[in-house]
């Protein structure tokens, strides 16, 4: 089946329960995102419960948006007992090249391997040690630029690496797909990206292969972005209009928004 249409079809039929850490400004969009595809989102962070609800969830997903050193040790907790469990998580390494504290949770983040990291380009070049390619959380490079830089970060540290942009770049290092859709006002609306995370979360925990859950979600989230377009009149009402077509993907054209890139 194709991957999006798989992802799409088993968030609904098996509702996973994923496990957020996440910023405060990307918080009611991520759980809304999520329940509208058929997960369950569980906005939980602080470190005296983060491993426990990890142990419950399907899957995680840490975003470093908003660090403090209290959610910082709630996310290394998390992200610990998901891997003593085998659960898969995500890391949405937020702004990773803006400041060294930032720098430092990734590297110990990335030692508790995750399954998927997704970022934008500014944030994939950052990880695999260039410079310049971020403003803060906005990326000054385009996903195709960090083409290079996602399969060695993924051959690195074992996992998959999304790159979101016009052109989403999704690989583990071997195989490179890409995910195309969307619409021109997507970035606009302010934490699209992190609720991407938890989707791809979300698809990590009911379709086995990493590349193919990501990629599905990715297409997923662009399939109904483009949807929404037809109906929405700016970034605002695209917004509302992105999640009421994840919640109602029937109709959504998701076949052939995932496509193989020859190696």
């Amino acid at each position: 089946m194709d991957p999006t249409s798989a992802v799409t079809t088993a968030l609904r039929e098996r509702s996973p329960l994923v496990q957020c850490l996440t910023n405060y400004v990307s918080m009611d969009l991520a759980a809304n995102v999520l329940s509208a595809a058929g997960a369950s989102p569980a906005m939980v962070h602080d470190p005296h419960e983060s491993a426990d609800m990890a142990a419950l969830a399907d899957a995680v997903c840490v975003n470093i948006g908003t660090p403090s050193p209290s959610w910082a040790d709630g996310m290394r907790l998390a992200a610990e007992r998901a891997q003593v469990d085998a659960t898969p998580w995500v890391l949405d390494p937020v702004a990773v090249g803006a400041t060294a504290y930032r720098r430092e949770l990734v590297v110990d983040l990335l030692q508790l391997r995750p399954t998927v990291v997704r970022g934008n380009a500014g944030e994939v070049l950052a990880l695999a040690g260039a410079v310049g390619g971020s403003r803060g959380v906005d990326s000054l490079a385009a996903s195709h630029d960090a083409h290079d830089a996602a399969a060695l970060v993924a051959r690195e540290h074992g996992c998959v690496v999304v790159v979101s942009g016009e052109v989403d770049v999704v690989t583990d290092g071997d195989r490179t797909l890409h995910v195309v859709g969307g619409h021109r006002w997507m970035p606009m609306i302010t934490a699209l990206g992190c609720s991407s995370s938890a989707l791809v979360a979300a698809a990590c925990a009911v379709v086995d292969d990493p590349l193919d859950a990501a990629a599905g979600a990715m297409g997923l989230l662009a399939a109904a972005g483009t949807s929404a377009a037809a109906v929405a009149q700016g970034p605002a009402s695209l917004r509302v209009a992105l999640v009421d077509r994840l919640a109602d993907p029937d109709g959504l054209e998701l076949v052939g928004r995932v496509r193989p890139v020859p190696a």
